[in-house]
């Protein structure tokens, strides 16, 4: 099949290598932009007991800002921990889930009075992971570290496939990344030519944003991970 891989790069570029190893054609169209923030000087590690990641963009961005690796990590799934543990954290624990997963994780391994944590996001990010935690007794630092850039019109690479209806599926991975695609087709006007195609969503909130949509079906993972997407696509 023809797949729309609309995540950001790298990770765009991992998940075109995993399709074309399952005998697919990747068409990376990213609809985001990570864009690093300036972290200024590296944050002290003093009194941290743990760092907490959302994505795999968060890990990276992680460890742009500080040199520490000792630090604990917790990570909401198993790309954004593999990702911190590439990047050389030494201690990294998944929660295989969402941001309520991981609150429920950070909770039964830790204590408040065990330090404070930082959560390693976005300018934009999804849930509530800190007042989660904050009403168990933690307290949680939030540090932007990066944002996410949107397009203001449909790529012209994305408008063409669509139009000459070179696209079987479309994989979506954020909620972000689903409602601007959603705004993007209808401001250019190609709603319409979604009929043929197929979206597979990383979770119920990504396809929530596809929701308006005129897809020819949507699937949705059973567990919010890449290798469980890629197996329902087939």
């Amino acid at each position: 099949m023809r797949v729309l891989v609309t995540r950001p790069r790298p990770d765009a570029d991992t998940t075109a290598a995993l399709l074309r190893a399952r005998g697919h054609v990747p068409l990376v169209v990213p609809l985001l932009e990570i864009v690093p923030l300036a972290p200024g000087q590296p944050f002290e590690t003093e009194g941290i007991q743990a760092f907490l990641v959302t994505s795999a963009n968060g890990a990276r961005a992680l460890a742009a800002a500080t040199p520490a690796r000792s630090v604990r990590v917790f990570a909401v799934g198993a790309a954004s921990a593999e990702t911190a543990r590439a990047v050389g954290f030494d201690h990294v624990e998944s929660a295989d889930g969402d941001v309520e997963t991981l609150a429920a994780l950070v909770t039964a391994c830790l204590v408040p009075s065990g330090g404070r944590l930082i959560h390693a996001a976005g300018s934009v990010s999804a849930g509530d992971l800190g007042g989660t935690l904050e009403k168990a007794g933690f307290d949680v630092e939030k540090k932007a570290l990066y944002r996410a850039e949107t397009p203001e019109v449909l790529p012209a690479a994305l408008e063409s496939l669509l139009r000459d209806g070179g696209i079987d599926a479309a994989l979506f991975y954020s909620p972000r990344t689903a409602r601007t695609f959603a705004g993007l087709v209808n401001r250019a006007g190609l709603v319409e030519k979604l009929a043929d195609i197929d979206a597979f969503c990383l979770s119920r909130a990504v396809a929530d944003g596809l929701e308006s949509l005129p897809f020819s079906d949507v699937q949705v993972s059973y567990t919010p991970e890449q290798a469980q997407l890629l197996e329902l696509l087939g």
